[in-house]
């Protein structure tokens, strides 16, 4: 979990808990709700969105209180106290259902279902929105770039253009997506994954000479020894010196790792770098490139037959560049044991009623086929039919976790897995088409009978 993530119960809008004392104060606190978190879109123009961020979030809501001194701050707010009172012996008690983390999702099917007494499926609104749209953001953005790169590692290095402390969350959900390691440190440590790094310029500039300094690095970390070639000149300074510092270590037994491209052009670049390396009998080191990288280049890069054996991938990454934000949303769909929906004049915005379950069809491979929303009360005919696979699954019931965790390790593994069941259509970096989301015809039909009667009273008013 991420420990500098607070279990503050106001770590949410003003807006939630102003209704949820208007909640508590109408007599509804114990009211059973039901909300779903979807999206709407897809981010980067891809085909699909990497849940990520669900071990966080229940972390959080597990933990999540209100302490002494975040009530006497709501005191300040002009709260009333008998609604403080009800705060200082909050704990979420509700369930939650959730497609396992690492899964392959798409626009408008329920991720993540939380049933629970409306106050705490109000205030916990913005804290899903939160972990959910940000760590299922990066993940994605981390398996487009693991997809471009194929079989050539690629490295997390964005902490230092991170968004401050998210810059975990953003590394742990780059681990989900497919990064080989992190140069985060401390996300190494708390999720037990492999991190990397090589060395900062200010290295080189600490010695005399770059000569020096590289015999010093190579000295230090014979068995892990990659250095930063363009510090003066790459090609006429920083090969010529790293070519003489591996062959002084191959005369101790050891063999230099590689060689890090950190500007220029990396096509032209590389093929030289590559040709200087092997003439010198070190075909073994490799060519590592860093340096405002995304998909889009390294596919650009290597559709240039550009040598390059591994990826370092920092800003668009952690910021999910170009998108920035993952639209999730999270709605009501049940109240009181009734459906209910929200309808907009935008067709794609109205709402999907009552408590629902999701089922995915796959062939006789098990690829991905097609997705069916269908309602809560159709789930045993479902599930009797050959072929489907049930995605939404308890997480929390009565406030406790309730499946066993998965270390980062495992929930990567899972992704890559997933992913390999997508047609392949869709895991392409720009795509045509989508994948095909249905509803049931009980659940369709529900929504209609719902729209066209709010439609009528309304009518009827004017």
């Amino acid at each position: 979990m991420n420990q500098f993530l607070t279990h503050s119960g106001l770590y949410t809008d003003f807006y939630e808990l102003t209704m949820a004392q208007g909640y508590f104060r109408a007599g509804k606190a114990n009211k059973q709700a039901s909300f779903d978190y979807f999206f709407r879109k897809l981010p980067f123009g891809g085909g699909y969105v990497i849940h990520a961020g669900l071990s966080d979030l229940l972390a959080y809501l597990t933990e999540m209180k209100f302490t002494s001194d975040d009530l006497h701050y709501l005191k300040n707010q002009r709260f009333q106290e008998d609604f403080l009172d009800y705060l200082e012996q909050f704990c979420f008690t509700g369930n939650v259902h959730a497609m396992r983390e690492g899964e392959v999702v798409f626009p408008n099917e329920p991720v993540l279902r939380v049933d629970a007494p409306i106050i705490e499926a109000q205030i916990i609104e913005t804290v899903v929105l939160n972990i959910l749209n940000f760590e299922s953001l990066i993940a994605t953005k981390a398996s487009r770039i693991r997809s471009a790169c194929g079989k050539r590692s690629f490295m997390d290095f964005g902490l230092r253009r991170a968004h401050g402390w998210g810059g975990l969350q953003a590394s742990k959900a780059a681990m989900i997506g497919g990064a080989d390691s992190t140069s985060n440190v401390l996300c190494g440590k708390l999720y037990e994954v492999p991190v990397a790094g090589t060395q900062a310029h200010s290295w080189i500039e600490s010695y005399d000479s770059e000569l020096e300094a590289f015999h010093a690095f190579a000295s230090l970390y014979p068995d892990l020894c990659i250095l930063v070639v363009d510090t003066y000149d790459t090609l006429r300074s920083g090969i010529p010196n790293a070519i003489q510092v591996a062959k002084a270590m191959e005369e101790k037994g050891f063999h230099m790792a590689g060689i890090r491209l950190d500007s220029g052009d990396f096509v032209t670049l590389s093929k030289k770098v590559r040709e200087m390396l092997d003439k010198a009998g070190l075909g073994y080191v490799r060519i590592v490139a860093s340096n405002q990288l995304d998909e889009y280049e390294i596919e650009r890069l290597l559709s240039q037959n550009a040598p390059v054996d591994s990826f370092g991938v920092g800003t668009s990454l952690v910021t999910g560049d170009p998108d920035g934000a993952l639209d999730g949303v999270y709605k009501m769909s049940s109240f009181d044991d009734q459906p209910r929906i929200k309808i907009s004049e935008s067709a794609d915005k109205i709402l999907l009623p009552g408590k629902k379950q999701v089922f995915r069809s796959v062939d006789i491979t098990g690829c991905f086929m097609e997705d069916l929303i269908v309602l809560e009360d159709e789930v045993t005919a479902q599930n009797d039919s050959a072929g489907k696979e049930t995605l939404l699954s308890p997480v929390v019931t009565k406030g406790s976790v309730c499946f066993a965790e998965y270390k980062l390790t495992e929930i990567s593994a899972y992704c890559m897995e997933r992913l390999s069941k997508l047609p392949d259509k869709l895991k392409k970096l720009t795509v045509s088409g989508s994948y095909p989301v249905r509803l049931s015809k009980k659940l369709e039909t529900l929504k209609k009978s719902m729209v066209n009667t709010i439609l009528q009273n309304i009518h009827e008013k004017d």
